[in-house]
């Protein structure tokens, strides 16, 4: 009776926490809610998006290149000598425009668009992986509760027959050992229920974390319709899901920009090359002594134009080091992309296969679980009616657990692998 008082106690215990916490307004979420929160929230999101619009300034400025730059510049000046004292002064306008730079800055702008670009895939990569892990989070919860609510199934029945036992064992009908294993039945179902509640309140700390929600904040994920398991079974042949899977991946995207800008590296740095051509203007004006400031604007006005070539001829091998050097980087780009479309490639295939494999030991599971289900309430008819002992249900209900346990493991595991490949195959993650 001491483990009945004992486990008792502990449940009223943690009655009143969960009543202490529903105090406080509970925070509802569904999956996508937690979707939204996190991408809104996410500290490292932000500075992605950050280095984003840093990268989009960037590129404004390329094209200002192509603009005039203008400056003004006035001076004052005093000077004495034998002759006697003398103020002086100059102030004018100045104007360039680059006409020709050999295709610097053209090539310039492009590479800033494809680093634009580029900065977008790393903000696409960033939020499928943070869904995935917002995902496994969010089924460990879901598979906790509803392992939960069994457990609290078979925890009601254990102590229904501890009860009964106890009633039989006062009445002599069934020897101390027996009513013993009960007991002890009865404190394992309570540990399981207790257990598998922390493991809840853990899971919800990690996806608070993953969303960068306070830790405090009560939150409770609502239970989405995954009944239909049958049509997430339906699949895509593999070649599809990789030629999906290649289409969409942000990775391969990010690759395919570091060639592209490798390219242009290699044109930028050949255009060092090639001689460049500028155009200048000028507007300037001076006087010498006060007596001229008056007129500066009339009698010492001038106007200049000037056309400047600059041909390079010979820098000590530098720019054909530079221009080497950038075709190396546009072969080890390459390369790094054959490499990630061949790792892509592998890990949707394991993926693809998980996904199968997950499902068929689901349908297992399932039956397994609903078999034992079956055989645990006749054990326990039997078990009322005295026609087996403890030992033989609790073994059956020891079954069962087992059953239960990899079944609902089983079927979540199998909705997480089926999901990730849905975002390698670029869909949007609906429940």
């Amino acid at each position: 009776m001491r483990i009945i008082i004992m486990v008792t106690v502990l449940m009223l215990a943690l009655r009143c926490v969960g009543q202490e916490e529903q105090k406080e307004a509970v925070v509802r979420f569904t999956f996508e809610d937690c979707i939204n929160y996190a991408f809104g929230n996410s500290y490292e999101r932000q500075s992605l998006e950050l280095t984003r619009q840093s990268q989009d300034l960037s590129l404004q400025q390329s094209k200002r290149d192509r603009l005039p730059s203008v400056s003004a510049h006035v001076s004052e000046g005093f000077s004495n000598s034998n002759d006697g004292s003398l103020f002086s002064g100059t102030a004018g306008i100045d104007a360039s425009v680059s006409v020709y730079q050999g295709g610097s800055i053209k090539n310039n702008i492009e590479i800033q668009e494809l680093a634009l670009e580029q900065a977008g895939m790393e903000l696409q990569q960033y939020d499928d992986n943070l869904s995935i892990q917002i995902l496994q989070a969010f089924l460990t919860i879901l598979g906790n509760e509803e392992l939960l609510k069994y457990q609290e199934e078979v925890l009601n029945s254990s102590y229904e027959i501890m009860r009964q036992g106890a009633v039989k064992f006062e009445t002599g009908a069934m020897i101390e050992s027996d009513y013993l294993l009960l007991e002890a039945r009865y404190a394992t179902d309570t540990n399981n229920v207790v257990d598998t509640r922390i493991a809840i309140e853990n899971s919800l700390l990690n996806l608070k974390m993953l969303m960068s929600m306070d830790a405090s904040t009560p939150l409770e994920v609502i239970f989405p319709d995954t009944a239909d398991i049958a049509q997430l079974s339906v699949l895509p042949s593999l070649e599809e899901a990789l030629s999906a899977a290649e289409s969409y991946s942000p990775e391969l995207k990010m690759g395919q920009y570091d060639i592209d800008i490798a390219g242009m590296n290699v044109k930028l740095s050949k255009s060092d090359m090639l001689p460049s051509v500028s155009v200048g203007a000028g507007l300037n004006t001076g006087h010498s002594g006060w007596g001229n400031m008056g007129n500066q604007l009339v009698n010492e006005l001038s106007e200049s134009v000037s056309l400047s070539l600059s041909i390079p001829i010979y820098n000590k091998g530098n720019t054909r080091l530079k221009v080497k050097q950038s075709e190396i980087e546009l072969q080890r780009t390459q390369l790094s992309l054959a490499n990630s479309r061949f790792i892509l490639r592998q890990t949707v295939t394991e993926e693809y296969y998980n996904v199968l494999s997950t499902y068929n030991k689901y349908k297992v599971s399932k039956l397994s679980a609903d078999a034992y289900l079956k055989s645990f309430e006749a054990y326990n008819s039997q078990f009322l009616y005295g026609t087996i002992t403890a030992y033989d249900l609790l073994s059956q209900q020891l079954g069962y657990t087992e059953a239960l346990n990899s079944y609902i493991q089983n079927k979540y595991s199998f909705i997480l692998q089926r999901k990730i490949l849905d975002i390698y195959m670029g869909k949007k993650i609906t429940f």
